[in-house]
Order: structure tokens, then C-alpha cells, then sequence
């Protein structure tokens, strides 16, 4: 454990204020709509390249089911962490911490959401899609948010996982099953997770070290997390073109996705060569972009190959032996 991990009864004496039953729209941000967004696509692209077919009323529940979830684990995480929320400037509005929604009620709200989703997505499509998703809200609230987060600065690396489960729910929703290829789409995000983060939070440093959360640059500094970002980078991309050597993607995926890396390292390589100060937050706020667009993008490849039906082992002749 890090000397600067923290455990949440140092916060329980700081009350909260004051309020609770808060509108649609509080409820509704509990649920993290931005991140449930990409949450959604990543599971769409899941859903639509595993094989066989699936009826688009079940598809629709699938991934309804897996926007209550991540909704519901967003929720449960904005209770748990609501202490350290009201110390942070860019967490302090959140509804908890603003008073605008009790801690209790959020509690509530994001157990019925999630108890909802799994049983809904297991009676109606498949419990192998439904025991995933258990697991991934399982993974977000209690082995990051509460194990990882505030005691270890490898807790976006072991806890990224949570975000990088949706992929295989949806692969899981058509067949009924797990192979390699959705592991791959898992590793995808599993690898971009840390360098995504990790620039977040070398120009908001500043916030975690205020509440003792363990990242990475409050516990190794500034110059070993750029070392990480550009490590993690250039494992990355050629886990990315994975899906071309197994078959589901083709030329146009993996040409694209080459293009898509480099631009990775070339932002990456920008924070690793910066100093602290001014020009490091430049260089970290534009690779934090950046990664939410190539994500999207590379997602978006595998999607767009599925929809205008390009054949990968056409497309694509690999090496031999490959």
C-alpha cells in the first residue's frame, strides 16, 4: 500500500450537505453519461462482428442493458467515493457532493439499476451476457472503487478492466459464449485504458494528491508517468491489429488502425518529452483527447468493415504461418 493511500473514514467526519430527491437530470448524471456512451459503442461493435445472428429486438435489450449497467456502476461509485468527490474541483458539482442527491438515495438507485439490468439481460438474452455484466459492475464498485483506487497507483491498470468488459457482453449476447477474438477487443481497451487516464492526471494532479488518491504521479512523479504513457502506448498499438491476424478485421481496419497508432505515439511521444509545468498539460490534455477519438475510431474501423460486409481473410493476406 502506497503512504498515500487513503481510506475512506478519514473523509466520514466531513458532512455532506444537505438536501437529496434531486431532479431527472441529477439522477440521470449519476449515471455518467459520457462514459456510458462509449460504453454502449464498445459493446455495440462487440455485438456486431461475432458470429451468427441475433433478432434486433434482443439486440436493442442488449444493449439496454448494458447502458443500465454501466449507469448503475456509475452511480454506486459516485456514492462511494461522494467524500472524496467534495474535495475535488472537478468532481465537487457532482450531484452527492453539491447535496442535490443524498448518498442513501444514490445507493438505491444505482442497486435497483443494476439488480434490473442483470436479471433483464440474462431472462431475455443470454445469463453468460448477464454473468459478465454482474462481474463488471461487481469489478468497478468493489475491486477498483473500493480495493484499488485509494490504495494503489496501479488502480487504473488492474481497474480498467471494468471499462473493457463491454466489448465481450456483447460478443456474449449473440453467441452465448467467449472465444479469443472478443479477449482481443478486451485487451484494446485494456492497454489504451492507463496511457488514456494516466494523461488525465498528470495536469490534475494536483486534485488526487489533495485527496490522497494513490495515481500515479502523486506516488511516482511526473517523470515516470510519461515513461508509463509512452511504455503502454507502444504496447498498444500493435495489440490493435490483432484483430487482422485472427480474421474478423481486414484491410481497411488495419491500415487505418496503423495510421490511428502512430498519431497515438506521436501525442504520447509529446508528453514524454515534456517537462512539468504549462507545456506537460498542453501536451497531456492533447493525447487525453486525442485517445478518446482513436478509440472511437478504431471501434468505429471494425463496425464499418461488418456493416459494408468486407471479408477480413479477402482484405488482408497475412504472412504465412501467421
Amino acid at each position: 500500500m502506497s503512504d498515500t493511500a487513503i481510506s475512506k473514514n478519514e473523509f466520514d467526519a466531513r458532512a455532506l450537505p444537505e438536501g437529496g430527491m434531486g431532479s431527472a437530470r441529477d439522477f440521470f448524471e449519476l449515471l455518467k453519461p459520457r462514459v456510458m456512451s462509449l460504453v454502449i459503442f464498445t459493446a455495440l461493435v462487440g455485438l456486431a462482428v461475432a458470429p451468427g445472428s441475433i433478432h434486433p429486438v434482443i439486440a436493442f435489450t442488449a444493449l439496454l442493458c448494458v447502458a443500465v449497467g454501466a449507469g448503475a456502476s456509475g452511480a454506486l461509485n459516485m456514492w462511494y467515493d461522494a467524500d472524496i468527490d467534495a474535495r475535488m474541483a472537478r468532481t465537487a458539482q457532482r450531484p452527492i457532493p453539491a447535496g442535490r442527491v443524498t448518498p442513501g438515495e444514490a445507493a438505491a438507485f444505482g442497486t435497483i439499476l443494476s439488480v434490473f439490468s442483470v436479471m433483464t439481460m440474462g431472462v431475455l438474452v443470454n445469463w453468460v451476457a448477464a454473468a459478465l455484466l454482474a462481474f463488471t459492475i461487481f469489478f468497478y464498485l468493489v475491486v477498483y472503487t473500493m480495493w484499488l483506487k485509494r490504495r494503489t497507483p496501479q488502480n487504473i491498470v488492474i481497474g480498467g478492466a471494468a471499462g473493457a468488459f463491454p466489448p465481450m457482453i456483447g460478443w456474449a449476447a449473440v453467441t452465448g459464449s467467449i472465444s479469443l477474438e472478443p479477449v482481443v477487443l478486451f485487451l484494446i481497451i485494456f492497454m489504451w485504458t492507463p496511457p488514456h487516464f494516466w494523461a488525465l492526471a498528470l495536469y490534475r494532479s494536483g486534485d488526487y494528491e489533495k485527496v490522497g488518491v494513490p495515481m500515479l504521479p502523486v506516488v511516482a512523479g511526473e517523470a515516470e508517468t510519461r515513461r508509463q504513457i509512452m511504455i503502454y502506448t507502444a504496447l498498444l498499438v500493435p495489440v490493435t491489429l490483432l484483430p487482422a491476424v485472427l480474421g474478423f478485421a481486414g484491410l481497411l481496419y488495419t491500415s487505418a488502425a496503423a495510421v490511428l497508432g502512430a498519431g497515438f505515439m506521436w501525442f504520447a511521444f509529446g508528453v514524454w518529452r515534456s517537462r512539468p509545468g504549462a507545456l506537460q498539460d498542453k501536451a497531456a490534455k492533447r493525447l487525453f483527447a486525442y485517445s478518446i477519438l482513436y478509440l472511437f475510431l478504431v471501434f468505429s474501423l471494425l463496425l464499418a468493415e461488418k456493416t459494408l460486409g468486407v471479408a477480413a481473410f479477402d482484405a488482408i493476406a497475412l504472412p504465412a504461418g501467421w
